[in-house]
């Protein structure tokens, strides 16, 4: 894919270089509120303005791409991302202003990921979006895993402010090469107020009964196993009597998950419906977290989420490259805009019902509650998305 499309490998390399830039700016971010104010409450503030307050606008993200040119949009989106990192880094703000940076900073990012899912399409053949697909998840979460690493060794020759003015370069750079995109026009932009398109939109996932089905689903999933970066920690300390290091550990499951599955998918996926890769992804992730609340020691519970990871690769793969075939392009954006929102949106209910469970019980008890309200929302969707018709493979989308 690298090899053989000039405008996949531009959008790629720029998604590579922002995610690593991201990932070693949230470590930087999250020390200094750390250390500024002590409290973990601020550190979930943190995490919540980067991902729930943009949720909630995910209406509206998506109407720019559908409005605008699309390599125009994420440039723009790219420079001003940049723009505030710098900011921030250079003046450190107070908690309240750096909440608001950040969800700003988020809502921006979530613009970007429409347009960006809403590109694919143009970039390389219908036959070749699972195989894309894959090759940029392996590009941005193989990065994203590593960028704690890199953050670490950072810290030994700069501090918080210039962590963040790197952070700051990534975006620059990402700009760059998005700027040698080829120019992808939108396909009939409606001329309405934002309010409407946002509107029209939305209103399109409710009518369509697949859509839906599949966005609900995808709602319900994350809702229930989004818990699972909150509750690690207190698996690995309380039940598994881990270390500090050891605990750390766990969290990198996932990411090597990911990377392995997104390689499978890669050369595999295109052998599966896409709908049917979603809901295996949605089965076993949730799995995943079922099982690891029944681990009996840290090596097995590492395996499990390194599991929980394969499944969430086929979400991704599988929920994009499905959407990117069947939604119209002057929708496009709009669509993948409300579902990543509404996504967000379900990952910020889940850090907070799932802190609340954690809190009155333990951490086995969280993992397999979560697990098990994966799968159940598994099974419903599947339902669901049989009765509407929505598991075919999909037409191919005119460009």
């Amino acid at each position: 894919m690298l090899r053989g499309s000039a405008g996949f490998r531009g959008l790629w390399g720029a998604r590579a270089v922002s995610v690593l830039g991201d990932s070693v700016g949230l470590v930087a971010l999250l020390l200094y509120v750390q250390g500024a104010t002590g409290a973990a409450v601020a550190v979930a503030f943190l995490l919540l303005a980067g991902d729930f307050v943009p949720g909630v606008f995910g209406a509206f993200a998506g109407v720019v791409g559908d409005r605008f040119e699309l390599r125009r949009v994420m440039v723009g989106c790219e420079l001003v991302q940049g723009a505030l990192t710098v900011g921030m880094a250079v003046v450190l703000p107070p908690l309240a202003v750096l909440l608001v940076t950040v969800a700003v900073r988020g809502l921006v990012a979530q613009v970007f990921q429409a347009a960006s899912r809403s590109a694919m399409p143009a970039l390389v053949r219908d036959d070749q979006l699972e195989t894309a697909n894959s090759a940029l998840g392996v590009g941005t979460n193989g990065l994203e895993a590593v960028g704690p690493i890199v953050a670490a060794g950072l810290f030994l020759v700069t501090d918080v402010r210039g962590i963040l003015l790197i952070d700051a370069v990534t975006f620059f750079v990402s700009a760059v090469l998005l700027s040698r995109l080829p120019g992808i026009t939108p396909s009939n932009p409606s001329g309405h107020s934002v309010i409407k398109d946002a509107r029209d939109g939305l209103g399109y996932i409710l009518r369509s009964a697949p859509l839906r089905v599949i966005g609900i689903g995808f709602f319900a999933v994350v809702a229930f196993n989004g818990v699972d970066d909150v509750a690690m920690v207190f698996l690995a300390k309380d039940e598994l009597h881990g270390t500090d290091s050891a605990s750390a550990t766990l969290y990198a499951g996932v990411g090597i998950g990911l990377l392995v599955g997104f390689a499978i998918l890669a050369r595999y996926a295109g052998r599966l419906r896409m709908p049917v890769l979603m809901l295996l992804g949605f089965a076993v992730s949730s799995l995943g977290n079922l099982v690891t609340g029944l681990a009996w020691a840290i090596w097995a519970a590492l395996a499990l989420q390194v599991i929980r990871g394969l499944g969430i690769a086929g979400i991704d793969v599988g929920v994009n490259t499905h959407l990117q075939r069947v939604v119209p392009v002057h929708l496009r954006s709009r669509v993948f805009g409300n579902l990543y929102g509404a996504v967000g949106v379900a990952a910020g209910l889940s850090y907070v019902g799932g802190g609340l469970l954690l809190q009155h019980t333990d951490a086995r008890t969280t993992f397999v509650t979560a697990g098990a309200g994966g799968l159940v929302a598994t099974a419903v969707t599947a339902i669901g998305v049989r009765r509407s018709g929505g598991g075919g493979r999909g037409l191919p989308v005119r460009r």
